[in-house]
């Protein structure tokens, strides 16, 4: 089972549905099909005639079954791609963290289009705080997926790839990090040191992010309550 991630203050049934998330390794679609398959009837984890009472009964079904064994795929390149991304909805808000992690093999460092043969690893997302901000979001994403990428592909090269600036200056310009956010930021440095060799791409607004949809399911969970 993964330890869980660090988050800020959620709801009762956020922190139920974030146990689990880690329960599944953070692997979102795999947790959800799960829930969706414990809840009564065909509405799933988001039906709108889907009860809190559902969801707790279909989150403790989940977590009475035994964690699932998670083999990461092979890597066919020499390099690792996270994509990582922040969602509040309010800003504070529900929150939401997103990675993804692809093989280097189709993705040239700093090219920042999707290559439709990109090979994706992992798809993770997780809820962070249910009155939590988006730079929050940010550096609980970048979080996220170095702890997979230290993980399951130890002492390999990895390029980030990060719309957050706040982040960027904080974690490789060496700023000081956001307000509230030290102890994400003495974590991710401490991730980063066990990379062998790292860098970073800016995403602007109008680049795809694939972790972006994630981050806003994560955030979806965050919202779940009470």
């Amino acid at each position: 089972m993964t330890d869980r991630l660090p988050a800020e203050p959620r709801s009762p049934l956020a922190e139920h549905a974030d146990r689990v998330l880690a329960h599944h390794g953070y692997d979102l679609a795999a947790a959800i099909d799960a829930v969706d398959a414990a809840v009564p009837g065909i509405g799933g984890l988001f039906g709108p005639n889907t009860s809190s009472a559902d969801l707790r009964a279909a989150f403790d079904a989940v977590l009475d079954e035994p964690a699932p064994e998670r083999t990461p795929p092979p890597l066919r390149g020499d390099r690792l791609v996270l994509y990582v991304d922040g969602s509040s909805r309010g800003n504070p808000g529900p929150a939401g963290a997103g990675a993804v992690l692809v093989d280097g093999v189709h993705t040239p460092p700093g090219d920042v289009r999707l290559d439709p043969d990109v090979e994706t690893l992992a798809e993770l997302g997780r809820p962070v705080g249910s009155n939590s901000g988006n730079n929050v979001a940010e550096y609980a994403a970048l979080h996220l997926g170095l702890d997979a990428v230290c993980r399951w592909y130890p002492d390999t090269p990895l390029e980030v790839r990060i719309d957050s600036t706040t982040v960027i200056r904080n974690v490789w310009d060496d700023e000081p990090p956001h307000p509230g956010c030290d102890g994400y930021a003495a974590a991710i440095r401490d991730l980063l040191g066990q990379v062998p060799a790292h860098e970073w791409t800016h995403l602007a607004d109008h680049d795809p992010n694939p972790a972006d949809a994630l981050a806003t399911v994560g955030a979806d969970l965050a919202a779940l309550g009470p």
